[in-house]
């Protein structure tokens, strides 16, 4: 029981499989009420434990979502609510020598029988919306935290629900465990802060482009919209007690200044340790989303999860394994519901 103890403890604190982390500066502004907005066509996409809160929002809510870029994530419930099943099975956390991760270990078939079953139970919407969803897939060949196998179990697993033809997956570069970008960050197949590596691919834009269809190009990767800090604890009270940090980060394009009607909406969930308060600005100003958000009037929501410490979530991961809540993954979780009431408020007919 003690040396179970210790590697799960040991597992949790790797988790991310961070280096230190960047010195950017912290942005500095008060906390407001997120505005209300009328956009439009909500999207999703995230790294890492983002990617399989990316994936827990686009299945829960399935009704609400029309697309999904998830890079380094992994099925739907991958974790069954257990530590060492997401340290071991769903992904392999760097210098962990008893790492499960094999072709087919996450069991697809059981995770699709799970989500019916969810389904049919009126936790998560109904499962047939998936099929109206457009998913965007990206794995690293380098990738040592969350390896391709668990990538491949992602992409059947969507299958099982939507054509491949609604299905993109890109698994073609020797990239570590970051955000693909086209000129900002770290070598491709480095790993490290801030998760966001300059491999010659603009993956915010090709996700974007694939969920929406054809873009108009970004003219500029200086956006010229705003960055809004808005009070979290409006939609989940207390939320450094549940893993999310007081405040959360909203893009806003200038052309959907106001109420940004006939504006699309996108949730940009950041990976373990790429919070504003541990790499500054880098995700919210450096991903790649703001500047296709300026040429297509996209409204970029960046919602911050916070540490819980000492063992239950030190790096500032989503919820995808059950470390505040058992209902983590389904519509009535506290994280999920916390950021499907933000996009209510950013969506108001």
């Amino acid at each position: 029981m003690k040396r179970l103890l210790v590697r799960t403890a040991v597992a949790l604190a790797m988790l991310a499989a961070t280096l230190l982390p960047s010195l950017l500066t912290p942005i500095q502004a008060q906390g407001n009420a997120l505005p209300a907005m009328k956009t439009k066509e909500l999207s999703v996409s995230g790294l890492s434990s983002g990617g399989f809160m990316a994936v827990q929002f686009s299945v829960a809510y399935s009704g609400s979502v029309v697309g999904a870029g998830i890079i380094a994530g992994g099925p739907y419930n991958c974790s069954r609510g257990n530590v060492s099943v997401a340290t071991t099975v769903c992904s392999c956390t760097t210098g962990t020598p008893w790492c499960g991760v094999v072709p087919g270990g996450t069991n697809v078939p059981d995770l699709v029988a799970t989500t019916r079953r969810y389904a049919a139970r009126g936790e998560i919407d109904a499962t047939t919306n998936l099929a109206a969803q457009r998913i965007w897939l990206f794995s690293g060949r380098a990738d040592s935290v969350v390896p391709m196998a668990v990538m491949n179990d992602l992409d059947a697993y969507y299958k099982h629900f939507i054509a491949a033809a609604n299905v993109s997956y890109r698994n073609d570069i020797r990239a570590e465990h970051a955000i693909p970008t086209d000129g900002y960050g770290n070598r491709c197949t480095t790993l490290g802060s801030p998760y966001l590596n300059n491999c010659g691919i603009d993956g915010a834009g090709e996700l974007l482009q694939w969920i929406y269809g054809t873009l108009t190009p970004k003219q500029s990767e200086a956006p010229a919209g705003r960055l809004v800090e808005f009070d979290q604890e409006e939609f989940l009270p207390d939320p450094t007690r549940h893993g999310m940090a007081r405040r959360g980060w909203l893009y806003v394009p200038p052309g959907c200044d106001g109420d940004g009607a006939g504006c699309r909406l996108h949730v940009a969930f950041h990976g373990c340790k790429q919070t504003v308060a541990i790499v500054g600005d880098a995700h919210i100003r450096h991903a790649g989303y703001n500047a296709w958000a300026d040429a297509n009037r996209i409204v970029v929501l960046y919602p911050q999860a916070a540490p819980l410490y000492p063992f239950t979530n030190p790096n500032s991961c989503w919820d995808w394994f059950s470390y505040d809540d058992a209902d983590y993954a389904v519509k009535d979780g506290r994280q999920m519901r916390a950021v499907k009431r933000m996009t209510e408020r950013l969506m108001q007919e």
